[in-house]
């Protein structure tokens, strides 16, 4: 048997998504846990392995050649963990352009703009001194709603984001995607985004994954994790 993966982890939609990869991939991991709201991403052997001071990252004992790796950013590990796995990718050269796409539209676009539209709506007012900004909550609650728009879009012709078949891509997406509520966003008008998370919301692996130490996830609203996330 494989030795584990290291998981470096904090429930987030970030962490989610490695968590749920090594889930539906059937990976072993050990959990090694990232209190982000206490500065653990600031230590010095954190850092060694993701040096951007943010998680999720992974230490592979069994690397390529069999040497060890560490990979940071969570769209990097995704890529890693399907090449290394040959699972979630898709079969073809085209299979694999669609994930790409769809991969890099959630880092450069879902991720970045739900992850500003929870700060400005959810933690920005609660900070000292409050920081309730209209312009900039209506900015990404906007923004958001086009990406899902978007998202809903090239729902309507696939069942899964890439194409026919389930991959990485929905993994990378389907965490901020299931915080929609939080984001201020609809479902009424995006029938097709509504029953993808629906369909990948019943996946066992999303489950166990989205499970993983649940139960540390607040809300981040204390002044230290305010200091340590925000100001830092």
């Amino acid at each position: 048997m494989a030795d584990p993966i290291d998981l470096y982890f904090w429930p987030t939609p970030n962490g989610w998504k490695v968590s749920i990869a090594l889930e539906e991939m059937e990976l072993p991991y050990s959990t090694h846990l990232i209190n982000i709201g206490k500065g653990d991403q600031f230590d010095p052997e954190f850092l060694k392995i993701s040096p951007n001071n943010r998680m999720p990252a992974i230490f592979d004992p069994d690397g390529p050649d069999g040497a060890p790796v560490s990979v940071f950013e969570s769209g990097a590990i995704l890529m890693y963990l399907a090449r290394k796995t040959g699972r979630f990718y898709g079969n073809t050269e085209r299979d694999r352009i669609a994930v790409e796409e769809w991969l890099m539209w959630q880092m450069g676009g879902v991720g970045p703009m739900a992850g500003q539209a929870h700060h400005f709506l959810k933690y920005a007012p609660y900070m000292d001194p409050p920081q309730d900004l209209t312009y900039a909550k209506d900015r990404y609650r906007t923004e958001v709603r086009r990406l899902y728009g978007v998202l809903d879009r090239r729902l309507a012709d696939n069942e899964y984001v890439a194409g026919d078949f389930y991959s990485i891509a929905d993994m990378s997406i389907w965490g901020w995607a299931s915080l929609w509520e939080g984001q201020q966003q609809e479902l009424e008008d995006k029938p097709h985004f509504a029953r993808w998370l629906e369909t990948v919301s019943a996946r066992p692996g999303v489950q166990a994954g989205r499970a993983l130490h649940a139960e540390l996830r607040g809300d981040n609203r204390d002044k230290q994790s305010q200091e340590t996330l925000f100001k830092r």
